[in-house]
């Protein structure tokens, strides 16, 4: 098999679907943007759903190992884990800005199916993060909060920005550069408002 047009073919899918999402995408989309016929695209992949879900597979790959690595690391302190968790996400985030959108809209039409495939449920609840920060909530004496408050909110402040990054560039009157400029920013930020929220 020719990898290098297979690859080519799920480079395109992936940007195609990344923009449009799979209702949105045609093949032909897809193989003008691979720069093949159709016919050639359909003798790879057999139709648009197996190609979608490869996709999919490969995006949620991506986005969960970025953060699935420091979760489990045991040689790291919860602090350290923390601004791994957001550098991981915010240099994911910047090569693939459409990732959010994506994997969002999917989640809402499937979501028992994407968590699965993620393995994130497994992994998160079992990680040396998960128990460091039951220990520090002990010890700042927030027993009463849900761990996983910490988890979303972390994925809200690096999150949102991207999926609202139209909005934010027409609010501020700002360009491609400055927005990224923006997410630097926060870089430093976040780490630092997340400790504020646990600490003593």
């Amino acid at each position: 098999m020719d990898q290098s047009t297979e690859e080519k073919i799920k480079t395109a899918a992936r940007k195609i679907f990344h923009e449009k999402g799979y209702s949105g995408t045609r093949t032909r989309d897809i193989a003008e943007e691979a720069g093949i016929n159709l016919a050639l695209l359909n003798y790879y992949f057999r139709n648009k759903k197996r190609l979608f879900e490869l996709v999919m597979s490969d995006s949620l790959e991506d986005f969960f190992s970025s953060i699935r690595g420091a979760f489990v690391d045991t040689s790291t302190d919860l602090d350290q884990k923390i601004q791994i968790i957001i550098n991981n996400y915010l240099d994911q985030l910047t090569a693939n800005p459409n990732i959010p959108i994506f994997l969002l809209n999917e989640l809402r039409s499937n979501p028992d199916a994407l968590v699965k495939k993620s393995e994130l449920r497994g992994v998160l609840n079992s990680s040396s993060f998960m128990q460091q920060l039951e220990e520090r909530l002990k010890e700042t004496k927030q027993t009463g909060i849900n761990p996983f408050h910490l988890i979303v909110n972390i994925l809200g402040l690096t999150v949102f920005p991207f999926m609202a990054s139209p909005m934010i560039k027409e609010m501020r009157q700002i360009n491609d550069e400055q927005f990224m400029a923006f997410i630097e920013e926060r870089r430093t930020l976040i780490p630092q408002w997340i400790q504020l929220m646990i600490k003593k």
